[in-house]
């Protein structure tokens, strides 16, 4: 139960590969020998990128530009592979953004496209790549999930509930798979220094972290690509990190949510503040 080793006619899907976490993972996979097919929106970066790694690894990186947000991009992107002659080995989630602020003083269209390139993406893509590695009786899977899956988090409330049904999806996936010699790992990190900070409209999500909690990148990219390599079931990565999810797993409801509120800050009050 894990990815199989490198080979020239495999390659491991990774989405998110423009940036972030994604972007460090394809990089840790290439370093292993592994071809990758990088998925994102954002060409330019992609084709730089899979002439990077070409070039100082020597692994073929194709290109899939795809909104994978958008149902028919997301639809198409498949069946381009599934008709193709490349063997998908390893597929690799970690295409998501969140936002900050009530729900209710949130764009409700971008809510909705948090969850389709969060959660539907997510679950077709597994779904689809899922059934030919169980039929091979090899290959692995790495969802990238979040602290955030272990706790109501007000402030980031559709984030958090995607990232919860990621956690429990793939929790679910790498037990009914047991046995079949394909693995499900999901992996949940705290406070990165990436773009999502930006995205969400908080600033640098690594700067609103408590002290010692942020982990960079690279480390959770080689988290992650350990853990899928050895078909382990969750990865939080960093020390303080895991103590923030068994906090989520374990405090109260009635303590962790005021809490959690506070600390989310005068947004919640005043959602239309910018």
């Amino acid at each position: 139960m894990a990815l199989p080793p490198p080979s020239p006619e495999d390659s491991v899907l990774v989405t998110g590969a423009s940036s972030g976490i994604g972007e460090q993972i394809a990089r840790r996979l290439a370093d292993l020998g592994h071809g990758v097919t990088l998925v994102a929106r954002r060409a330019e970066r992609l084709e730089a990128l899979a002439a990077e790694l070409h070039r100082a690894t020597g692994v073929t990186a194709r290109v899939e530009v795809c909104d994978l947000a958008d149902d028919s991009e997301r639809g198409s992107l498949i069946g381009r592979i599934s008709e193709s002659d490349v063997h998908i080995s390893g597929v690799v989630n970690s295409a998501g953004f969140g936002s900050y602020g009530r729900f209710d003083g949130l764009p409700l269209d971008r809510e909705q496209a948090m969850v389709r390139l969060n959660v539907l993406a997510l679950h077709e893509l597994t779904g689809a790549f899922l059934w030919p590695m169980v039929q091979q009786g090899a290959g692995a899977i790495l969802n990238v999930a979040s602290v955030a899956a272990f706790q109501p988090l007000p402030g980031f409330a559709t984030y958090a509930a995607t990232k919860s049904f990621v956690q429990i999806f793939g929790e679910s996936l790498h037990a009914e798979l047991m046995g079949t010699g394909v693995s499900v790992t999901t992996l949940s990190p705290g406070p990165v220094a990436t773009e999502f900070g930006e995205v969400a409209g908080v600033g640098r999500a690594d700067d609103m972290a408590p002290a010692g909690a942020a982990v960079s990148a690279q480390d959770v990219a080689a988290a992650g690509v350990r853990g899928m390599l050895h078909g382990k079931r969750t990865v939080v990565p960093g020390v303080a990190t895991k103590g923030i999810a068994l906090g989520g797993r374990f405090v109260p409801r009635s303590l962790l949510l005021p809490a959690a509120k506070r600390v989310a800050g005068a947004r919640l009050r005043n959602p239309g503040s910018a």
